[in-house]
């Protein structure tokens, strides 16, 4: 019981780590580019999400890993990150904007997915072996990038959302 509440403890305070450092460092610089050039820093690092893979990897992760939870997690990550290249390299054309919300749409509802089947399998801390981190330090700040991506999505085309925000005020 220990160690759950120890990786639980662990997402909860990456989610405080990575909101800090978004709101700090990230977002004040993102949002005074136009859309395209500030989903660019996004979508490449979501373009990572390959190592989701690392789920699927014997000796990486505990052999009695939730094989449920694995192949989704890995998979839908795989696309997401497939997801994610396309668009960049399609931007700032419309279709990028297109892919890149089918991109934000997915990866989001994919994390989701990791955190239902993990509950729903009755996934314990230990059977992520070396892939501890992936749900512990990764996965909030995807969250909060995704966040930020539907923020940036949202915006108009060819203007930067800090001249948005003060035209709506």
């Amino acid at each position: 019981m220990q160690s759950q509440f120890a990786f639980f403890a662990s997402i909860a305070f990456s989610f405080i780590a990575w909101g800090i450092v978004t709101a700090r460092y990230i977002w004040p610089e993102l949002r005074l580019q136009q859309r395209g050039e500030a989903l660019r820093p996004v979508l490449i690092l979501h373009s990572f999400r390959f190592i989701g893979l690392a789920f699927l990897v014997p000796g990486v992760v505990s052999p009695d890993l939730p094989s449920a939870f694995a192949h989704s997690a890995a998979y839908g990550d795989i696309i997401a990150a497939i997801l994610a290249l396309l668009a960049l390299i399609s931007l700032p054309s419309a279709s990028g904007i297109v892919i890149a919300w089918i991109f934000s749409l997915w990866g989001t509802a994919d994390l989701f997915n990791a955190f239902y089947q993990a509950n729903h399998a009755g996934l314990m801390a230990g059977q992520l072996g070396a892939a501890y981190f992936i749900p512990t330090f990764i996965v909030p700040l995807l969250l909060i990038t995704h966040g930020l991506g539907f923020r940036i999505l949202v915006q108009h085309q060819n203007v930067p959302a800090i001249q948005q925000s003060r035209h709506l005020a």
